[in-house]
């Protein structure tokens, strides 16, 4: 499973997979880090889909199209804000890889790339979220060979370091 699985230090929006994944807020209409890229990258049209689809829970994932992106889709999902695990966190973002996932299966995705949900301005530690990140993709690809590859863009060094590391350890 694991030659199915990328990791990288990159540009999630120049990312030539079928799908990207984006670590929304609730109103799918765009901010910061991930979100406020993917929204500049692929152009209004990508913010006029979103309105339309009257936001997103947490743990959830809606689907658009890529519009100005090399993706053809972007799947929105909102990652969980940390509280020290405190509420439910770690269901809620597992849940945001396995709705992204099972969305990624029903529109005949082959190839999808996420990043580090929950790790920028939600404060979710990395080597938790990587932990967690991981152990659903794996589960999800054992029982799903439809997907043929997961590329995780990382934003940085550290969050590159402990996705490699936890890796390893699957």
């Amino acid at each position: 499973m694991k030659d199915k699985i990328s990791i990288i230090i990159g540009d999630i929006t120049k990312q030539k997979t079928d799908a990207i994944v984006n670590a929304a807020n609730t109103s799918l209409l765009g901010g910061g880090g991930v979100d406020g890229a993917i929204h500049r990258a692929a152009g209004k049209e990508l913010l006029e889909e979103c309105r339309a689809l009257k936001g997103c829970q947490t743990g959830e994932a809606k689907i658009t199209k890529g519009y100005n992106l090399p993706a053809k889709f972007v799947i929105h999902t909102v990652g969980p804000v940390w509280n020290d695990g405190k509420y439910g966190e770690e269901e809620k973002l597992a849940n945001c890889y396995k709705n992204s996932l099972a969305l990624a299966l029903k529109y005949k995705i082959k190839t999808i790339s996420f990043p580090s949900i929950s790790t920028g301005i939600y404060g979710y530690p990395v080597d938790k979220a990587s932990k967690i990140a991981l152990r659903e993709i794996n589960t999800f690809m054992k029982n799903h060979n439809e997907i043929e590859q997961v590329v995780i863009v990382c934003f940085d060094k550290i969050t590159y370091g402990e996705y490699i590391r936890n890796l390893e350890e699957l």
